[in-house]
């Protein structure tokens, strides 16, 4: 009982940390939430067009749905207020059926490596539509063996709010032996917000946000843009930092950029898949879902970090429910790659929002403290695929995943 109070003291602290830091740390980290969302909200709700409805959309259609409903909360303070409570009402949730009644102690460890984790990234991790999908991601890979029905809509809804989970559920199809019930729920929810948008005559936007992705350039942060962000420190001709208004991200310029962003949706492709297909070839030598799952999981959501043209600091967000699962069914195993994990969080934090206006102008500080967190990802990548790789169980059997007993 007293580590469940301690847990859920602690949960209480750092969302509130967070989101004060949100209001008073440099480079607006609560930006995206009054500058970007609250406005596509309000036009929803007051008839002037609906995104990924009426018109093209960089999100699938769901994200539309928690900023509506974090505006309908707004009248406590303001928007970013409402956002920040909607945000911590569905991570509470999550952190419940997470911790459950606090005697599981991989249960509890978990829980404290998500709020370390969140503790250390800072505001971004809060003000961001990836902080909706963190409690959706978690409840769902918990789920997994008992529910899968249910695990499959939770991440399969999580999916439509945002393209990762999505790798989330090519793990777990490889991974357990129900994936014909993972398939069965992902493939209802998608044709259920499907027929909606079709029935909102939204038909011709409902995938559009496919296309917004694959044009854009190398953003600021990304591991690939990294070199190029250290000619711009240099000087060299041709390579500097811009924003681009149409994406509303800072991107680089330089040599040769317009081939490598050519290259780079068909390289993430290419890592994808070939990680998935040695889950599945672990899977066919008998792999157990216990082992094979958390490390092709974090593999899977790692790639799509390292082998990325965009690389918002949100992203390291992506870790948490992989990691959480991990350090739930094999702390042992875990906690090295969570040490990785949440000490690249506290680089993010210090690129975003700390050091970003230096970061804008190339000062040789903020890149190389960038470059150390992208190669402290990168290293987590290739670490996890080794993980996967390594897995050599006897026989491919359903695990039991420790009850919260709640």
């Amino acid at each position: 009982m007293a580590r469940r109070g301690l847990l859920w003291s602690a949960f209480a602290v750092v969302h509130v940390l967070v989101a004060v830091l949100g209001r008073v740390l440099p480079n607006q980290p609560m930006g995206d939430v009054y500058l970007v969302y609250e406005p596509w909200a309000t036009r929803a709700v007051s008839g002037q067009g609906i995104v990924g409805i009426t018109e093209p959309w960089v999100y699938p259609a769901l994200a539309l749905v928690p900023m509506i409903l974090a505006g309908s909360v707004s009248w406590i303070l303001d928007y970013a207020l409402g956002w920040a409570i909607v945000v911590t009402a569905l991570d509470a949730v999550a952190f419940a059926i997470l911790v459950g009644d606090a005697r599981s102690r991989g249960r509890s460890l978990a829980a404290a490596t998500w709020l370390v984790f969140a503790l250390l990234l800072g505001p971004v991790g809060m003000f961001r539509i990836d902080a909706i999908l963190v409690p959706l991601a978690i409840v769902g890979m918990l789920w997994v063996v008992g529910r899968p029905w249910a695990a499959s809509v939770a991440l399969a809804a999580a999916t439509w709010i945002k393209v990762w989970p999505a790798a989330l559920l090519v793990a777990i199809v490889i991974a357990v032996r129900r994936r014909w019930a993972v398939v069965g729920g992902a493939a209802a929810v998608s044709a259920a917000v499907v027929a909606v948008a079709v029935l909102a005559q939204g038909a011709g936007h409902v995938f559009g946000f496919v296309a917004q992705q694959t044009g854009r350039g190398l953003q600021l942060e990304a591991p690939v843009s990294t070199l190029y962000v250290w000619q711009a420190a240099a000087g060299v001709d041709g390579s500097f930092i811009y924003y681009d208004p149409e994406m509303l991200t800072f991107q680089v310029a330089g040599p040769r950029v317009d081939d490598v962003i050519a290259a780079m949706t068909p390289l993430l492709a290419c890592v994808v898949a070939g990680i998935a297909a040695l889950g599945v070839v672990m899977a066919l030598r008998g792999a157990r879902t216990v082992r094979l799952l958390p490390p092709l999981s974090l593999a899977l959501v790692t790639a799509l970090i390292v082998v990325n043209k965009v690389g918002s600091p949100q992203f390291l967000t992506w870790l948490i429910p992989p990691l959480v699962l991990w350090v739930v069914v094999d702390r042992a195993r875990a906690w090295p790659l969570a040490l990785l994990g949440v000490a690249a969080a506290a680089m993010t934090q210090l690129v975003y929002p700390l050091t970003y206006g230096l970061l804008l102008v190339a000062d040789p500080v903020p890149v190389a403290l960038l470059t150390v967190r992208n190669a402290m990802m990168v290293t987590l990548l290739v670490w996890s695929v080794i993980r996967v790789a390594r897995v050599r169980a006897p026989g491919r059997t359903a695990v039991r995943i420790a009850p919260s007993r709640s």
